[in-house]
């Protein structure tokens, strides 16, 4: 989530003061809409439906978490008052949010690790599967959502929210922070920044309402990657509810367990209730830049500069000094009723403008930019700039848990291992104006990422891998519902068109961004043999760690990891990546 398009951009004339109060309201808001409901304020249902299941859940946890006074605040089937309100609170794509989307049989919403420990037990023993959720960014919904409905034969499950372990502590001195899964990223950077007095920050990205319980596990990248790595690759330790109910961190869980959850996606071997991770000094003023680059006609003297600017950034914005990171986003623009390409360059600097400007010009001097087009700001002010928030906002808009706009929307993903050709770049303006269309990023990887070594974590695309390619469409509005197979449409051909150019053997993802186009696990008939044909696109040695800590597959949606149980005649093919 990284287009400033995507964002609901505060107005430059709102003062601090006004700021301030919409983020308090706001987080009211929030807070009554979450787990942390008071007493009494869900109201139970007369039996019926799936309260059969949920009287035998309550009695379960009653039993294993016995300091849980309040069971209505921490048990709901879907006839209970609050069920819908606490679903649809975190939901950020709307397509998922319709009354026909399978809904949990149970949402759980623990307050305490002890409440979690007894969801997940109780789950077990009641043959119910779980997802963990937090800030609900999946972008296929499968913390949530399931493609078929216990009544339609599929599994029934429960939604283990996490969102109220939300509790950050920064020790400046240790260069460490402890961060619970439903804490955001935007909270988790405002106490770095605050805690550290500026001088520390985290690697990750830029959507400050992501939580990092997902963010974490599948890997999380951002504009630091290059200097610093994945936001997995800085974690030293980590606490997880696994498929017994039990509390593991590192020592306990295994060097196995360990690798697997820093990159290996969220959901599939447990719950991390907590990441440990080392903070990364940044300096007291960093530099940004954003310049538009519009293509007004095509086939001129313009379309061709616009082509050798990008051909140029292709082969140099991966081998920049590795404390400078600078993007690329192709969008519509629509000028006299017509939609034409954009090109926006934005860049983060771990320095100063003069130190900016230097490099710019020696490496990349078709950009042109001018020193005016930089600006200083501290490392927390430049998470907001690359959110969107360009008009020095205060920073306590990071801990706005609502900034993110709730659309209709899809995201596909690829990752370049050489420069997209002078035909698929015309290809790619010529997409974005079409009508339906979305956007395109490009984020540079090198420098760090391509210095880790590609064992280190289940983030297998290191060395060789020069960018990674986000397409994405989305639509507003319950009017424009019908429209969603022209936007699917447009994305999926996007693509498509992108075949010839991007990775191979296989064509890589990146499991956070979820893409069910890729294929999925069949209900009842999970297996390695059969997922690997759309799998190995995620994940390697992932399946062998999930044969050994939740073979069963308690931890089960349709693309978990599947479990490999070695000594079987299909250990070969952990080798496939």
């Amino acid at each position: 989530m990284s287009r400033q398009s995507e964002r609901s951009l505060v107005s430059g004339c709102d003062t601090k003061k006004t700021m301030e109060t919409r983020r308090r309201r706001l987080s009211l808001l929030l807070l009554h809409l979450s787990l942390l409901t008071s007493p009494g304020s869900c109201s139970w249902q007369e039996h019926g439906g799936g309260d059969g299941l949920r009287d035998s859940f309550v009695r379960c946890v009653a039993r294993r978490s016995p300091a849980t006074a309040d069971l209505t605040r921490l048990v709901h089937a879907p006839g209970d008052g609050c069920y819908p309100s606490l679903l649809n609170s975190t939901i950020q794509n709307r397509r998922f949010a319709s009354p026909g989307t399978s809904r949990p049989t149970l949402l759980l919403t623990p307050a305490t690790v002890e409440e979690v420990r007894a969801c997940v037990a109780c789950c077990r023993a009641l043959g119910v599967t779980v997802r963990a959720r937090g800030g609900g960014h999946d972008y296929e919904g499968l913390s949530y959502r399931s493609l078929r409905s216990g009544d339609d034969g599929g599994r029934r499950f429960a939604v283990v929210d996490v969102a109220a372990l939300r509790d950050v502590r920064v020790d400046a001195a240790r260069r460490v922070a402890r961060a619970q899964p439903g804490a955001t990223l935007g909270e988790l950077y405002y106490a770095v920044a605050k805690g550290s007095g500026g001088q520390l920050g985290f690697p990750a990205g830029i959507c400050p309402t992501v939580c990092v319980g997902g963010h974490l596990s599948g890997g999380g990248f951002g504009p630091m990657m290059r200097r610093y790595g994945l936001a997995a690759d800085n974690v030293i330790d980590a606490e997880l509810v696994d498929a017994d109910g039990r509390l593991l961190d590192r020592t306990t869980m295994g060097e196995g367990l360990f690798w697997a959850i820093r990159g290996g996606g969220g959901g599939s071997f447990g719950i991390v209730i907590s990441w440990t991770v080392t903070l990364v000094p940044v300096p007291t003023v960093v530099s940004v830049f954003t310049v538009h680059r519009l293509l007004l006609r095509r086939g001129g003297d313009g379309e061709q500069s616009l082509l050798r600017l990008l051909t140029k950034w292709q082969t140099v914005a991966h081998a920049l000094p590795d404390d400078l990171f600078v993007k690329a986003t192709m969008e519509p623009k629509t000028i006299d009723s017509r939609r034409r390409p954009l090109v926006v360059f934005k860049s983060l600097f771990l320095g100063n403008c003069s130190n900016l400007i230097t490099p710019i010009h020696h490496h990349l001097p078709e950009l042109a930019i001018n020193p005016t087009d930089c600006r200083e700001m501290s490392w927390l002010q430049s998470m907001l700039y690359f959110y969107g928030y360009t008009n020095d906002q205060p920073a306590e808009v990071l801990l706005d848990r609502t900034l993110q706009p709730k659309d209709y929307y899809k995201i596909k993903f690829d990752y370049l291992t050489s420069p997209i050709p002078e035909a698929g770049l015309k290809e790619l303006l010529t997409k974005i104006v079409q009508d339906n269309g979305g956007s395109i990023d490009i984020d540079p990887q090198g420098g760090r990422m391509s210095e880790i070594p590609e064992s280190d974590t289940p983030y297998a695309h290191r060395r060789g891998y020069l960018y990674n390619m986000q397409y994405f469409v989305k639509w507003g509005g319950d009017k424009n519902v019908s429209y969603e197979d022209d936007h699917l449409g447009w994305v999926r051909g996007v693509h498509d068109a992108m075949t010839p150019y991007v990775s191979k053997n296989p064509r890589a993802a990146y499991i956070n961004f979820r893409d069910l186009d890729l294929g999925q696990n069949v209900e009842g008939n999970t297996s390695y043999e059969e997922a690997k044909l759309w799998g190995k696109k995620y994940f390697r040695r992932l399946a062998i760690v999930k044969g050994e800590v939740d073979p069963d597959q308690l931890f089960w949606s349709e693309q978990s990891i599947p479990p490999l149980v070695v000594g079987t005649r299909n250990d070969g093919l952990v080798s496939d990546s």
